[in-house]
């Protein structure tokens, strides 16, 4: 463990998700200890868009806006929302210079897959034709997400491929969920890894998909063909259970002729970045910016 990171691990909150509104008011107080993000140069809109459901938003429009990034907020599907999520929406709008689009997705286990599925991609599919209001032109959109999020943007991605949908020009997967099976020997090894541990990532599939089989648009690991899918910036925390998937994902992706980036941040765990006076979180959150910046450019 990264020594500046080992002070700060009694302040996460114990990984359990079977009571799933206690887990969101835990998120909730977590977030509350963050530092304000700094939004004196950011437009910023609350808004609905078009879905069954619609969609609640949030839209961080820089001054001049780099492309545009559609942002899926972490929390193992059952967690999380535009409060929960403001303080990373607005850092990475202000860092990397394009316009952001913070998606309130439906959460499980009240709304299970595929809800969260398609209210992130109506919310692209929204972004795409509302392109010149967000500053950018429909080529120049992203997708991301963090954790839980970062599973559901890299299934928006094989959508939108699949369906001849929105072009999306770049993914974001930061330490994404994106396997089910739990079958790595990251998934298998770290039962008692901060903040995620296996169990907890069980019962996130659980609430997740309800019972269900897994598809490829619930779980991205299980698609069988990666190939035709938008460049990506993987990263991956060494004491996550979610750390090979993302690693295999990435192996997958180069191999099917997708140009990534990975990166395996040595001495974190998830969501470590989150401790912010950290020299590694300062470096993961420099690099993350760079990536979409480059990922976007014209």
């Amino acid at each position: 463990m990264d020594p500046e990171l080992e002070p700060y691990l009694s302040l996460f909150p114990p990984s359990d998700l079977s009571d799933p509104p206690a887990a969101r008011r835990q998120l909730a107080e977590l977030t509350a200890t963050l530092p304000e993000p700094d939004t004196a140069d950011l437009e910023i809109e609350d808004r609905t868009v078009p879905g069954d459901p619609p969609v609640p938003v949030r839209i961080y429009r820089p001054q001049h806006p780099q492309g545009a990034l559609v942002w899926l907020h972490g929390g193992g599907f059952v967690m999380g929302d535009l409060e929960t999520e403001h303080p990373w929406a607005a850092m990475i709008a202000g860092g990397s210079g394009a316009t952001v689009v913070s998606v309130a997705y439906r959460l499980a286990p009240e709304n299970p897959f595929p809800a969260a599925h398609d209210d992130a991609y109506a919310a692209l599919v929204w972004a795409s034709e509302n392109a010149d209001a967000l500053g950018t032109a429909p080529d120049r959109i992203a997708v991301g997400g963090h954790s839980s999020g970062g599973g559901i943007a890299a299934s928006v991605a094989l959508r939108a491929r699949d369906e001849q949908g929105p072009p999306v020009r770049f993914q974001v997967l930061n330490q994404a969920g994106l396997d089910d099976r739990q079958l790595t020997v990251s998934a298998r090894t770290f039962t008692d890894t901060p903040f995620v541990t296996r169990s907890k990532v069980a019962q996130m599939w659980g609430h997740y998909l309800g019972g269900a089989a897994a598809t490829p648009y619930a779980a991205p690991a299980r698609a069988a063909d990666l190939s035709g899918l938008p460049s990506a910036y993987i990263t991956a925390a060494e004491f996550c259970p979610n750390r090979d998937e993302d690693i295999d994902y990435a192996a997958r992706l180069l191999q099917a002729g997708v140009p990534v980036e990975l990166h395996q941040w040595a001495g974190t765990f998830h969501g470590s970045q989150q401790i912010q006076s950290a020299e590694v979180s300062q470096l993961q959150i420099a690099e993350l910016f760079t990536a979409l910046r480059r990922g976007l450019a014209g």
